[in-house]
């Protein structure tokens, strides 16, 4: 099975040790499921670090981009509930990216994801797609353990949206960065796939200057509708 969707939520927190308690128990107890029956939402997935960092991470799949904008989403981001708003007030990292999804080649659920991120140069994004959805992501795909893969793009205009309303919901976004899904049944596959296919010298001929951000996470819950 596919994505839920054309655009996806990426979400990238962190907090201090003395609040990772609460800050589970919300996510699995509210935000997930809140989130979920938005319109437009569809699929939510969150996990946490087995290599790298920030700590923990959750995607959320959503018919487009666009239901990451409306007014309803951005009144609720305004309007958090009070266990929200006492979770975030202790948030040691935050970053969300709005994901406006150019390939998937996903197929059901895997334990384990591993995220590279990278900031390529605009001018080269048909070329990169083009080596993403013929040569890298097939590529992945075919290793042992590994379930699928998808990348997005962020889109900025909707991710600094909130930023416009003066949600709390407010890190500006200035860099339309890219984000590749590896996923699979093991972090390992994840993970070796990632390290094998996305270093820096690979990423250069697409403007990609900095070396880009690897991450592998396991699975610890998820819901959808």
């Amino acid at each position: 099975m596919a994505l839920r969707g054309k655009g996806m939520l990426v979400v990238f927190a962190e907090v201090k040790s003395r609040d990772e308690r609460d800050f589970n128990e919300w996510y699995n107890r509210e935000h997930i499921d809140e989130r979920v029956n938005l319109p437009g939402f569809h699929r939510a997935r969150r996990y946490v670090a087995v290599r790298g960092s920030p700590k923990y991470l959750a995607t959320y799949e959503c018919d487009s981009v666009n239901d990451l904008a409306t007014p309803g989403y951005l009144a609720l981001l305004a309007n958090q509930t009070p266990w929200t708003q006492a979770v975030m007030a202790r948030f040691t990292h935050f970053n969300r990216l709005t994901m406006r999804m150019q390939i998937d080649l996903t197929h059901g659920i895997g334990g384990a994801v591993t995220i590279v991120r990278f900031v390529p140069e605009p001018a080269r994004r048909r070329e990169l797609i083009k080596w993403l959805r013929e040569t890298a992501l097939p590529r992945a795909i075919k290793r042992a353990g590994m379930l699928g893969a998808a990348i997005g793009e962020n889109d900025l205009e909707i991710a600094n949206a909130p930023v416009q309303q003066k949600s709390m919901d407010h890190p500006r976004a200035d860099e339309a960065e890219w984000v590749v899904l590896l996923e699979g049944a093991e972090a390992a596959a994840t993970s070796a796939a990632a390290r094998l296919l996305f270093k820096a010298t690979a990423l250069k001929p697409f403007g990609v200057e900095a070396a880009p951000t690897i991450g592998t996470y396991r699975l610890l819950y998820g819901n959808q509708r």
